[in-house]
């Protein structure tokens, strides 16, 4: 069996995993909330979690494993855009939810075995904020339902800070229905204009934390293996769903395990609207940057580590997956996942050290290894190659070849000249030997320029 360490932010130390049962392995990612398209930011955790997914699958096997991520398809950002825009909910949550996953699958995630949509489980929310009620850790003020912070003893503890610390350092809104600045909604009242559900404190809708708790409840029990998401949801997301399901339930403890992964930058600055610099997955893909290229810049870093995007990883990267693509091109060896990828990857999922040894294997021309091992990271996929696909340079090789003979006989390099040129704005590197030449293409290759070079000269 292999053995696998996670950093545990809970325990704030790295733990062996031992599932409750190896039989049913169950995880949990807080997933996007679906008014608009995933900003690059939101990826991190996705990718980080779908390196685990596969992790748990080679050690437990597809069948036993539950991964759920969620959609909050209720929301004040729905509602408003809604409201902005005349389009009904539905409409943009559904649109919302099919580009997620449609850009997920583009940078090779696989998608969870359980996706459920918060307003599927209203039920389950009210009862569950009925049982925080009876248990006295809820109270009732002005049609708002809101969780008594004061009433349970170990809030903080994943955050690591003091309800003291956190009311001096936090914006935390002042409402006439709060016993306690700290206290946060459960449930609260919605306008008729506004989406609702009829409950025992009138009509209205969930607060934020409790969706994730009731369905992880529901779909996962009171008890599951692991939980996380960005570390931007430590606190008080993350925080609140212990608060809530520990109390609702005082015999669970809620997720066992916790992953949270640093934020990303972009060269080297926060990403942002108001610095210029805020990409959607969907931007970069429209921009010409492959799903494959931007899951290896993700996969270079651990995802414990700050992750810096910028474009000149992303030609790097670009360079890297085309050469090693080119290595299995004619390469059909078929090899069992080394040992040595799931020992490095099982150490707190260390794709950058998975990443070097695929390096290795290039270098040494253990392409089999190379292949196997890349796979595992959900890279070098047939899914993910269309953006490498194979181009015959032969005849523009023969072409440059001619040319070049005749320049040399003539001292005339203007026709060479031009090729060249045409070339290296197409993304194409010409490479001169002492007996032939070689045309390779470069991160900055581009399939429709070089069909126009061939149809230009007349060789197609």
């Amino acid at each position: 069996m292999i053995k696998i360490k996670l950093y545990n932010t809970l325990t704030r130390k790295k733990q062996t995993f031992v599932p409750l049962d190896e039989n049913n392995v169950r995880l949990y990612l807080c997933g996007p909330t679906v008014y608009d398209r995933a900003h690059l930011g939101n990826t991190r955790n996705v990718i980080m979690f779908d390196v685990l997914y596969r992790l748990l699958i080679e050690t437990y096997g597809i069948d036993n494993i539950n991964y759920v991520r969620n959609f909050t398809d209720i929301d004040d950002k729905i509602n408003n855009k809604s409201l902005e825009s005349g389009r009904p909910i539905n409409d943009i949550t559904s649109e919302t939810i099919k580009w997620y996953l449609e850009d997920m699958a583009a940078l090779g995630n696989l998608e969870p075995n359980l996706m459920p949509r918060a307003t599927d489980f209203i039920p389950e929310m009210i009862s569950y904020i009925e049982r925080l009620i009876k248990g006295g850790f809820a109270y009732t003020d002005e049609g708002h339902v809101l969780f008594s912070v004061s009433n349970y003893k170990n809030y903080g503890r994943l955050s690591g800070r003091s309800i003291e610390d956190m009311i001096a350092g936090a914006r935390v809104e002042v409402a006439s229905y709060k016993r306690n600045p700290m206290d946060f909604v459960l449930w609260k009242p919605s306008e008729q204009d506004l989406p609702g559900w009829e409950s025992p404190w009138g009509r209205g809708r969930p607060g934020w934390h409790i969706e994730c708790s009731a369905m992880a409840h529901e779909l996962l029990g009171a008890n599951f293996d692991i939980h996380g998401g960005g570390n931007d949801l430590q606190f008080p997301h993350h925080e609140n769903e212990i608060a809530q399901s520990c109390c609702a339930y005082p015999e669970s403890e809620f997720a066992r395990y916790w992953l949270h992964n640093e934020m990303l930058q972009v060269d080297g600055k926060k990403m942002s609207k108001s610095l210029g610099n805020f990409f959607t997955v969907r931007d970069l893909l429209d921009q010409g940057y492959p799903g494959e290229v931007i899951r290896f810049v993700f996969l270079s870093t651990h995802y414990s580590k700050p992750m810096d995007w910028n474009n000149s990883k992303a030609l790097e990267a670009k360079n890297i997956l085309r050469k090693w693509r080119g290595l299995l091109k004619n390469n059909f060896e078929i090899v069992p996942l080394p040992e040595e990828a799931i020992k490095i990857l099982s150490d707190d999922l260390n794709t950058a050290g998975v990443i070097s040894l695929l390096h290795n294997y290039a270098s040494n021309g253990e392409i089999g290894k190379l292949k196997a091992g890349a796979n595992f990271l959900g890279i070098l996929t047939q899914e993910l190659s269309d953006w490498c696909a194979d181009v015959d340079m032969s005849s523009l090789e023969g072409l440059f070849t001619d040319l070049r003979k005749r320049a040399i006989e003539s001292k005339n390099f203007e026709n060479i000249d031009e090729l060249r040129s045409k070339l290296t704005n197409a993304g194409v590197d010409v490479q001169i030997g002492k007996s032939n030449v070689a045309l390779v293409p470069n991160a900055s290759f581009d399939l429709q320029e070089v069909d126009k070079i061939i149809n230009f000269y007349g060789l197609n």
